[in-house]
């Protein structure tokens, strides 16, 4: 199932994304350049070893993960964050958690469409990235 959302994906629509960078606080000048920004989400799976690159003009960044094992994770605004990625009803879930505080991140298929919503408290996020040919 993980093996569906492998990929190169680009970003197409970004709704509330400032207001999301806010509830977890990046700064202002971080969130102006980040608007302007379309990442390209790169998913690759290798076994049971799933890696997410996100690559833009402002910043890349890459993770690697089993699902279900807890692991080390900085950020793109540079939180220090203990990260768990699950498998669930065919839904990527991404947990952050930092400072007594959680986000996550969760990607599903829709449509041929990677849904990316993220949510912080009562702020949430959805970008969606149609897939490379």
């Amino acid at each position: 199932m993980v093996d569906a959302f492998a990929g190169t994906w680009k970003l197409v629509d970004s709704k509330n994304f400032d207001d999301y960078m806010k509830s977890v606080g990046v700064g202002f000048a971080t969130r102006q350049v980040a608007n302007m920004t379309k990442p390209t989400t790169i998913i690759q799976v290798n076994g049971d070893t799933i890696t997410i690159k996100t690559q833009s003009t402002f910043k890349n960044t890459e993770v690697s993960f089993k699902l279900g094992v807890e692991f080390d994770e900085t950020t793109a605004d540079d939180r220090k964050v203990k990260s768990i990625v699950t498998l669930d009803g065919g839904k990527l879930i991404h947990l952050q958690k930092w400072d007594g505080q959680e986000s996550t991140l969760v990607r599903e298929l829709v449509d041929g469409k990677l849904i990316l919503t993220l949510t912080h408290g009562s702020a949430v996020c959805t970008r969606t990235y149609e897939k490379e040919a």
